[in-house]
């Protein structure tokens, strides 16, 4: 997995570059908290739950269902965010699905259950360019954190980048009406 901060790249990215209009402060904060969410197996841990067990990670909360159902439910709250459900729905989803992805491009675990409920299999994309982070903060501190953090900056944080200044750029030309 990429650490849990730059899982929340995506939706942050999206939203500096979309802009408040498009993307209000409270649905983005609402877009990085989902994109960390499906993190939150990795309490099963502590629990005795087996890593390839459904419940435990990478399983449930990073399937499809779960990145489709999850924003669904969120649309009860619509007000709360003060922009229309179709723009919350897509960018709630944009952000869950995200985590997963990222998951599927890293170099280790278990693969990503995107099928679950219908397959158990688990996934990877047909690339893996992200070192997979260590669970433990300690090891952040030697040459294998320093690679993955190195590896974060260069596949997610540089590309987001270049989408911010594009679609900030794509607004500025009035291409982009959002």
């Amino acid at each position: 997995m990429p650490t849990i901060v730059t899982h929340a790249a995506v939706p942050l990215c999206l939203g500096l570059g979309l802009g408040r209009k498009a993307i209000p402060p409270r649905l983005l904060l609402a877009g990085i908290a989902f994109s960390m969410l499906p993190d939150v197996d990795v309490l099963s841990f502590k629990l005795g739950v087996n890593y390839g067990n459904i419940l435990g990670h990478r399983g449930f909360t990073h399937s499809l269902l779960f990145a489709v159902a999850l924003p669904t439910l969120a649309l009860l709250c619509h007000r709360f965010f003060r922009t229309g459900l179709l723009r919350i729905w897509c960018f709630l989803t944009v952000s869950l699905l995200s985590h997963s992805l990222l998951d599927s491009i890293t170099t280790g675990g278990r693969g990503v259950a995107w099928l679950w409920p219908w397959e158990n299999t688990r996934f990877f994309a047909p690339w893996q360019v992200i070192k997979v982070a260590p669970f433990s903060l300690a090891r952040y501190d030697t040459p294998y954190g320093h690679a993955v953090i190195a590896s974060e900056l260069l596949w997610v944080w540089l590309p987001g980048l270049v989408l911010v200044l594009l679609l900030r750029w794509l607004r500025e030309k009035g291409m982009l009406n959002v």
